[in-house]
């Protein structure tokens, strides 16, 4: 019993691990081995690099990139599921890939020790598919929605603080990007970290399925993607929020004179 796309083919032990989506309809073989096919980089593997990893391998996706440049430390284990006690102080793209490999010994993990930076992003994006906002700083994230701009990929952006979360896709040339929504980053002395202003364990989970089902559905090319739109996720109200964003013609990553 086999699938086959373009040359591929499922076997018979992929065929049982993934057997949940098989019977899916509208996905199937050709949808399993479309993401098997797909290969992910996740900025970050703390609090939202946690629940999309796992899901992702969990799912199959056949690359998984990593980039991080923090270790474990005893504060992150309220909410960053990847790492455990044993991991304090280890790098967190090795404590990482380590859960997940165990998870799915067919996904490859590779994982790049260092900060995403203007000199290393090029390089690092050309390898993937599409690219997962796990981050927690401004700067990293509004890089590497320039950069997806840039190379026309998809942008799977995520954030968390307090009770409160929020997911949004970016599909360039489909829609805004995130400078269409927040033009620059904000000074830093007016932002609070998670440190600073406190997270609720679970927020991230949420939020992080929301972005790989996102991701799932892109490889899958199926369902309503959130091009266009802000979720928005109260925890304390258990209330979701769509918001229509249009695309900004004057901005400066994505509109019809581009500064970046």
């Amino acid at each position: 019993m086999k699938g086959v796309i373009a040359g591929m083919s499922l076997t018979d032990a992929q065929i049982e691990r993934y057997i949940r989506h098989i019977v899916l309809p509208g996905v199937g073989h050709e949808g399993q081995e479309r993401i098997i096919s797909g290969r992910a980089l996740l900025i970050g593997t703390g609090g939202l690099g946690s629940p999309v990893a796992y899901y992702l391998v969990a799912a199959g996706v056949g690359t998984i990139g990593l980039i991080d440049d923090d270790v474990v430390s005893i504060s992150n284990l309220q909410r960053q599921i990847l790492h455990t006690t044993n991991d304090i102080d280890r790098p967190k793209v090795i404590s990482a890939r380590e859960k997940l490999v165990a998870m799915n010994p067919a996904c490859r993990v590779v994982t790049y020790q260092e900060r995403l930076t203007a000199s290393n992003v090029k390089d690092i994006f050309n390898d993937y598919d599409v690219v997962v906002d796990c981050t927690d700083n401004f700067e990293t994230r509004f890089l590497a929605n320039d950069a997806c701009v840039k190379t026309k990929k998809p942008f799977f952006h995520g954030a968390v603080l307090r009770f409160f979360g929020q997911a949004m896709t970016i599909i360039p040339g489909q829609g805004p990007c995130y400078r269409c929504v927040f033009n620059t980053p904000p000074p830093p002395s007016k932002v609070q970290t998670c440190a600073q202003a406190g997270i609720i364990g679970v927020l991230p989970g949420v939020i992080g399925v929301i972005q790989a089902t996102e991701v799932l559905k892109y490889f899958l090319g199926m369902g309503d993607l959130l091009i266009g739109k802000m979720l928005t996720y109260d925890a304390l109200t258990m209330e979701f929020n769509k918001t229509e964003i249009r695309k900004n013609s004057s901005c400066p990553a994505c509109g019809s004179k581009p500064a970046i």
